[in-house]
């Protein structure tokens, strides 16, 4: 009986990777008339040397596009980042400006990269980038067709390119199937904005009038909270059918453990309950049940296989719709799959996370908590509990 449940669970898991599929094909069909090109300021935070760092930036420099300014904010003028800005700025002097700001104003170090940067921008819209992104000269008249009146905000679809190690190809292959997946189908079925922090394009007067950098400054995920933000304030965020590239060469394992371990808990805290459901869009963790109950039977290991080439035959079905080769990267999908399976319990005993040099715990709604300020707390409280019981 509690096999066929299994098998039931793992039919449904897989009906609902067909309907992201179906969501991601509705999504590359929609096209924007491009009719207005507003001056725009574009805001890439810095921090250390992401792979294929100047040609990212260059790419930025080389748009199909009438007038914007590039801002590099960087913290530390020691950051090794600084050095490639420099180059960028160098060769396209009348374009780029490097803005320089450590001033410890915001517990997000992505938002506290910004601030300052986003005083000194000259255009009343303006679009914060990565700097692991690389565009192609269309970049931003794509990315602007989709802006209209009622609209507060514009972010991308993303795709993982050029793994050249484990922990990038894993990388890779997460960002082009759940991660590219989901947001579709939340986009195309659910109506539910999702704002994606690579690529997002604002006005001013929207971006402000939600409480600007001060509203998000002290929360892990800012990019979710801009886009929950401009929803309540009755402004549409659209999802634009236009796909940037993420540049992942050299990730180590770890890397990729860390950086899915944190992006469940900021997922934990924000989807609350709704977390629950995400196992069944991981059809392969709902299969890998199967040996375990049925004590690795052959039968059980042979649907087990078949399952895991479906689900690779499907992954590689959505890598040609977004023209991204898997290659040989194929065959590490159903052990993405598993490990990323693992990494979804890890939220339920844990919301401690690095990110950028720094520890937190993140509260509801990915609410900063600095590591030292826990300790504090705990201080006062263990000195009251004493107080009391002597």
């Amino acid at each position: 009986m509690i096999l066929w449940i299994v098998l039931s669970i793992a039919v449904l898991s897989f009906s609902i990777y067909l309907l992201q599929i179906i969501a991601l094909r509705r999504k590359l069909n929609e096209n924007y008339n491009v009719d207005y090109l507003p001056p725009i300021s574009i805001i890439k935070p810095l921090k250390g040397l992401d792979d294929n760092l100047f040609d990212n930036l260059e790419s930025f420099c080389k748009q199909d596009y009438p007038d914007y300014e590039l801002l590099l904010s960087i913290q530390d003028i020691n950051d090794p980042a600084y050095r490639v800005a420099e180059k960028i700025k160098n060769k396209y002097p009348n374009l780029v400006r490097i803005v320089v700001d450590s001033s410890p104003r915001a517990l997000n170090p992505k938002v506290k990269n910004m601030i300052s940067a986003y005083r000194v921008s000259k255009h009343d819209y303006f679009l914060i980038s990565d700097s692991n992104v690389f565009v192609e000269k269309d970049y931003l008249k794509k990315t602007v067709s989709a802006m209209s009146k009622d609209t507060g905000l514009v972010t991308n679809l993303i795709m993982g390119i050029s793994g050249k190690s484990i922990g990038a190809r894993l990388e890779n292959l997460q960002l082009n199937s759940f991660i590219l997946l989901s947001v579709c189908f939340l986009d195309k079925f659910l109506k539910m904005p999702c704002s994606i922090g690579k690529s997002m394009l604002m006005r001013k007067s929207d971006f402000e009038e939600i409480g600007g950098f001060n509203a998000v400054k002290d929360v892990l995920a800012e990019d979710y909270m801009i886009g929950k933000l401009m929803n309540e304030k009755g402004k549409k965020v659209v999802l634009s059918s236009y796909i940037i590239k993420n540049i992942n060469e050299y990730w180590s394992l770890g890397r990729f453990l860390n950086r899915h371990t944190r992006w469940a808990k900021i997922r934990w805290k924000i989807a609350g309950l709704k977390y629950f459901t995400e196992p069944l869009s991981n059809p392969i963790f709902v299969l890998s049940f199967l040996p375990i109950l049925d004590n690795f039977s052959k039968i059980s290991i042979l649907v087990f296989i078949l399952g895991a080439l479906l689900k690779i035959y499907f992954d590689i079905y959505v890598s040609r719709l977004i023209k991204t080769p898997t290659g040989i990267s194929g065959l590490l999908i159903p052990i993405k799959d598993l490990l990323t399976a693992f990494i979804w319990f890890v939220p339920l005993i844990s919301c401690k996370l690095s990110w950028r040099d720094n520890t937190y715990i993140i509260g509801k709604d990915t609410m900063i908590i600095p590591t030292d300020s826990v300790s504090s707390i705990r201080v006062i409280f263990n000195k009251l509990k004493t107080a009391f019981t002597n």
